[in-house]
């Protein structure tokens, strides 16, 4: 099933056409910044762009940098809690511009669902966290391949700090400061040996574009369980928002 997959981050909004059935992806990816405000309209220009670089006519599958319900928006998205997206009901707004059908679902769960699938993930029983180091953090939580949909691990507080870890240590915050790979990975062992304490995970798996870059800084964590990247890298967002779309297809055709 040839599904259009769009993953909605704050630095850029990106798609490519996926085989929802495999996690291939039929295309090359195509990308639109996002804008500094980051404004319900704006984003959703920038998502109608993409369908129409495509061309596309079918169901799209969207994962989206916030706590989504039922494909409303619950939370301000992203570690830089832009306001206008309270309650926002952002798949109808998205069906409505676009004139297809949306699925709009937490991006790092979408990122999740493909590496559960096809990517780091695959086959692993008990509880497997994936990671997104992006603009903010992202978690997904998977238990014997069951997700808990939207879990915000990044807003954890750690120590004594008063602010959330995301706001500390995403990939983000280690171009602003300067930070070199061992001093970001140093930061980051903190907070996955503290995730390691309250979940203790059988796999971590990190993702988001800095997933590339693993060798750098990956020697500094030290964690119990395994900690790898993730297979699809930067792409896992696209390819479980599409995967998303499947899943209601079949559901619809089992009722």
């Amino acid at each position: 099933m040839e599904v259009l997959g769009i993953d909605i981050g704050g630095s850029g909004i990106k798609g490519a056409l996926v085989n929802a059935a495999t996690g291939e992806l039929l295309t090359e990816r195509l990308r639109v910044t996002s804008p500094p405000t980051f404004q319900p309209d704006e984003v959703i220009a920038g998502v109608v762009e993409l369908v129409r670089q495509f061309k596309y006519e079918g169901p799209i599958g969207v994962g989206f940098p916030a706590v989504v319900m039922h494909g409303v928006v619950m939370t301000p998205p992203t570690a830089l809690a832009f306001p206008g997206w309270d309650q926002y009901p952002l798949s109808e707004r998205l069906a409505e511009a676009t004139g297809h059908r949306v699925k709009v679902i937490n991006d790092a769960d979408a990122a999740g669902y493909a590496e559960m699938d096809f990517g780091a993930g695959r086959g692993k029983g008990g509880t497997v966290i994936l990671f997104t180091l992006g603009t903010g953090i992202g978690s997904s939580v998977f238990l014997n391949g069951h997700l808990l949909p939207n879990t915000e691990f990044g807003r954890i507080y750690l120590k004594e700090s008063k602010k959330t870890v995301e706001l500390q240590m995403s990939d983000r915050v280690r171009e602003e400061r300067g930070l070199s790979w061992e001093e970001w990975g140093r930061r980051l062992n903190d907070y996955f040996q503290y995730v390691e304490l309250l979940f203790a995970p059988d796999l971590i798996i990190i993702g988001g574009g800095v997933s590339k870059k693993h060798e750098k800084y990956l020697p500094f964590i030290q964690t119990r369980a395994p900690i790898v990247p993730a297979a699809f890298r930067n792409d896992a967002g696209v390819v479980g928002a599409a995967m998303s779309v499947m899943d209601d297809s079949e559901a619809a055709a089992a009722s």
